[in-house]
């Protein structure tokens, strides 16, 4: 700790506890002889190389600059927002005394600013990131492949294999195997849905959702964790976002919450129904073919996933059943 904070002008540390949300980095709340601070691990390797993680830094700045609730890092002695310790890459940013709010703790005029809060997001990426490419703009057009079918019925034969070997079983290998042949049901059933490849990309922030926006109040205080700040679909985060925010517990959308959310977002970000329609189908059927946190249960042996699974895996099922009053909901 005290080489990590001699590279800032930050003072000594006083106190260090790891904060408990997230899956992929770790966090620590910091109190120094001259202030708090989050510090932040980069630890996952997908997203730890130091020059990316500079480049994110300086997106987030310009978005601050332009007024978008975000904490920018600090910079330390040699200007350098990263400081590398024992190979490790590490981040320190301003402490923003705030909580996570779920969907639904939110209130319909909540949820609207929710929404217009994402679009303006979008909106201010677009401004200030540069265009993927020297030629192509930054919102065209981009073959994004959807799931193929026959990989996922492979792998769901391949992870009910898991769960029957799994001992001693026990309630979430019942879950597991239960949903694993109900979601085999409905890919034989709707394989023939499966989207053309190909959507609208822009700048997203790349994980939206409640553990990375912290309020103070009422009001949307701080976006953080930019790490997955990428060109990919925009209106498809929003989509993706919303799935997250709004389910309840037994896996139904509060669709009038749905509805406030993305009538926001679309004037926010200038996106038409058409195009959140088109997002809806995208993304529900990535939900058919995804089960990551089976994956990261049975193969890597994770279960800081488990809790999210009961109301995720029927999600999908009740989106199946509902599918067209859901995209009324986002394109209405």
């Amino acid at each position: 700790m005290s080489a990590l904070l001699s590279q800032y002008a930050a003072g000594s540390a006083v106190a260090c506890e790891p904060v408990e949300q997230g899956l992929l980095n770790r966090g620590y709340r910091l109190r120094t002889t001259r202030g708090r601070y989050f510090l932040k691990h980069h630890f996952d390797p997908d997203t730890a190389d130091p020059a990316a993680i500079e480049r994110r830094h300086r997106a987030t700045q310009r978005l601050a600059d332009l007024g978008v609730p975000v904490a920018p890092p600090l910079a330390g002695r040699d200007g350098r927002t990263v400081a590398v310790v024992g190979g490790h890459a590490y981040a320190l940013h301003p402490w923003i005394e705030g909580r996570h709010r779920h969907g639904g703790q939110l209130t319909p005029e909540q949820c609207a600013r929710l929404g217009a809060l994402l679009g303006a997001v979008h909106a201010a990426l677009e401004r200030v990131m540069p265009p993927k490419g020297r030629t192509r703009p930054a919102t065209s057009p981009h073959p994004v492949r959807s799931a193929d079918p026959t990989a996922t019925f492979a792998l769901i034969d391949e992870l009910l294999t898991r769960v029957r070997r799994h001992r001693p079983a026990d309630s979430f290998d019942e879950l597991a195997r239960h949903r694993l042949l109900e979601r085999r049901a409905l890919l034989e059933q709707h394989a023939h849905r499966r989207p053309p490849n190909g959507a609208r990309v822009g700048w997203v922030h790349g994980d939206f959702h409640p553990f990375n926006l912290l309020y103070q109040g009422d009001a949307p205080a701080a976006i953080v964790d930019w790490d997955r700040l990428g060109v990919q679909p925009r209106a498809e985060e929003a989509v993706r976002a919303a799935a997250i925010f709004f389910v309840r517990p037994a896996g139904a959308l509060d669709l009038p919450k749905v509805r406030a959310y993305a009538r926001a977002y679309r004037r926010a970000a200038g996106a038409t129904p058409s195009e959140l329609a088109a997002a809806v189908h995208r993304v529900w059927w990535e939900r058919l073919n995804d089960f990551w946190m089976l994956r990261w249960h049975y193969e890597r042996g994770d279960t800081r996933a488990d809790p999210q699974f009961p109301a995720a895996s029927a999600l999908a099922v009740w989106w199946t059943r509902e599918y067209e009053t859901v995209c009324d909901a986002f394109a209405g």
